[in-house]
């Protein structure tokens, strides 16, 4: 398995890969969200049941767009997602049609974040494009909070570890219904 700084996974990801990163709370398992192919592997590595769907993370709104489906919004509701961000918050908004049920689930709606991590957002402007983001861990078990965790839990498993902190968060990303205002996940 590689080590890689955050602007080193440009290539990675484009082969394909799927990467392990600290995020704000948590170590996290990413990859290319435009190639259903690393999707579905990052999926088994998990052993997560695709209907769960998964996060995108990005460095700036504009690289969440091809996912989202703005004309079901309002600009109140897309106002306070920005009121939000960047930060430790996840919306879940409408999906374009043409998103892959592996990354929305069986939901019509998308997860998203604007990310405030430094690594995160290193990765996402290296790379122009958001990032799958899902705690690196297997399915129901806790999830890693070191880099030491990654190397023996998913040593073979993932094409690199990036390199970094976690930030100072202490739990996973708060996540809310962006047409309701609803929270799905307290995680302050």
């Amino acid at each position: 398995m590689l080590q890689l700084l955050p602007t080193e996974t440009t290539a990675v990801l484009q082969q394909g890969g799927v990467i392990a990163y600290p995020t704000e709370a948590v170590y996290g398992l990413g990859c290319d969200p435009d190639n259903l192919e690393a999707v579905q592997r990052l999926l088994t590595l998990k052993q997560r049941p695709w209907q769960k769907g998964l996060i995108l993370v990005a460095s700036d709104y504009r690289q969440l767009q091809p996912y989202i489906d703005e004309s079901r919004l309002t600009q109140a509701q897309l106002a306070f997602a920005f009121s939000k961000w960047p930060g430790p918050f996840t919306l879940v908004m409408p999906a374009q049609p043409q998103v892959s049920q592996l990354l929305r689930g069986s939901f019509d709606s998308i997860a998203v974040r604007v990310s405030a991590h430094a690594g995160i957002r290193a990765i996402c402007d290296t790379t122009g494009r958001a990032l799958v983001s899902t705690s690196a861990n297997l399915a129901g078990e806790p999830p890693a909070l070191s880099a030491e965790t990654i190397l023996t839990n998913f040593n073979q498993q993932i094409a690199a570890l990036v390199l970094g902190e976690l930030g100072e968060e202490r739990q996973p990303s708060t996540i809310i219904d962006a047409r309701s205002g609803q929270i799905l996940r307290n995680g302050r």
